[in-house]
């Protein structure tokens, strides 16, 4: 029995590792990873050597590469969580022969891990709705580039607006910031996003790692001809618990002023983009900041519309927020024509009123979201709170079903050609 311990401890296996200086801590990883491998604590993402499987699943949604690293371990010697979590850098490729003993013959393969599955009650509702995502964008999407300029490489871009756009003197707290990268190229398409480095250091002295945000404007920029772009930034006052906190970067930026210089790294995103072909649908749900890449594509499409570059294609928007005065963009979204786009608007909070949530108002318009459903030219979007995902996916079920439409046959349509895009946080 010790042998073959001896044997199991001997085996050098490829360690999956998650490079700290280029990760943005964006969770598509950990919300990818269906068994549990990937963890995090406030600075770093991690993967569990004891659990990882090797299945590959978190390579291709990560925005910067950083998820792509290995490094040859003896299976005993891998690197534990609570070592990668202390990680400033990744540690480079040891010599295999300094940490395994003597031993004849070839190295043994890995042997097979058992998969853990989570336990679910006798007839729970359940789904994951990380499964029905694609990772791939849409056929007709343009072109992205992406990790233009890197933590150790940053550009800088200069602050030329700061807005409020949720109402005043309410707890919640929105702006609008539109960065200016002069004559730095910082190409970004509608679904991208980038990275904030604040200034300062942690509580452990550390210089702060980059906060990830949506980018709100249009490829063509915020005002257009111009190299700049816009952000959906809500000032972080209280944890997930209600505990009070200040959010380092988000108050950072909530407290601009026009004329600072920021620190920016990306863009970032290769998969959450828009369809450019005319014809195609698209159907966004949201949440809070979760709008900032909604209001993207719907102003390219606004701008196309007026310019008569682009026929056809329906908009659908299912927009959550706690009230009418904490959601942001409210008035400028009152005056998009109607027939441009189909609002529809879910209140949490409102007095008075029963709570509603983005996927009560998906299934009122079933009829018409379950046509643009059995349309192959839809293209589905989904930002927001990691809360929202299962339920608006539960949705998309409900109403798919309602249509007549085998629901699992249409989940591998719009996985497969790159039409259900969720990115929460």
């Amino acid at each position: 029995m010790a042998a073959l311990q001896e044997l199991v401890d001997s085996q050098v296996i490829d360690q999956h590792l998650i490079d700290p200086e280029i990760c943005i801590r964006c969770n598509t990883c950990e919300s990818t990873c269906t068994i549990g491998a990937i963890t995090h604590d406030d600075r770093n993402y991690v993967v569990d050597p004891s659990i990882c499987n090797l299945c590959m699943d978190c390579i291709p949604p990560c925005p910067t590469g950083a998820i792509d690293n290995w490094r040859k371990m003896p299976r005993a010697r891998a690197y534990t969580v609570e070592e990668q979590l202390g990680w400033d850098e990744l540690p480079a490729q040891v010599d295999i022969d300094d940490l395994v003993a003597d031993r004849e013959g070839p190295t043994p393969a890995p042997l097979p891990r058992a998969i853990p599955v989570a336990a679910t009650e006798p007839g729970e509702q359940r789904i994951v709705a990380s499964e029905y995502a694609s990772t791939l964008p849409p056929w007709s999407a343009a072109h992205p580039f992406t990790n233009l300029y890197v933590p150790k490489a940053p550009t800088e871009a200069t602050v030329v607006g700061n807005a409020r756009i949720t109402e005043a003197g309410r707890e919640s707290e929105t702006h609008h910031i539109v960065l200016d990268f002069g004559g730095m190229p910082f190409p970004v398409l509608e679904g991208q996003s980038i990275g904030i480095i604040p200034p300062g250091v942690d509580a452990q002295g550390r210089p702060h790692f980059a906060r990830q945000y949506s980018v709100a404007s249009p490829r063509n920029g915020e005002r257009p001809g111009y190299n700049n772009l816009s952000l959906t930034v809500k000032r972080v006052t209280v944890d997930h618990d209600g505990n009070p906190v200040t959010g380092v970067c988000s108050n950072y930026l909530c407290d601009l002023a026009v004329g600072d210089r920021v620190k920016v790294i990306g863009p970032f995103g290769n998969s959450f983009l828009m369809p450019n072909h005319p014809g195609s649908h698209i159907v966004m749900i949201c949440t809070g900041t979760g709008s900032a890449p909604m209001r993207a594509m719907t102003e390219w499409r606004r701008r196309l519309r007026a310019s008569g570059k682009f026929q056809g294609g329906r908009l659908m928007l299912f927009f959550g927020a706690r009230t009418r005065e904490e959601l942001p963009y409210f008035g400028p979204l009152m005056n998009l024509p109607k027939d441009f786009i189909d609002i529809n608007l879910a209140f949490s909070r409102a007095p008075g009123q029963p709570r509603r949530y983005v996927q009560d108002l998906m299934r009122e318009r079933a009829t018409d979201l379950g046509a643009l459903l059995a349309d192959p030219e839809t293209y589905i979007y989904v930002c927001g709170l990691k809360s929202m995902e299962d339920g608006v996916v539960l949705a998309l079920r409900d109403v798919a079903r309602e249509a007549g439409l085998d629901f699992e046959s249409l989940a591998r349509d719009l996985r497969e050609r790159g039409r259900l895009h969720i990115e929460t946080y």
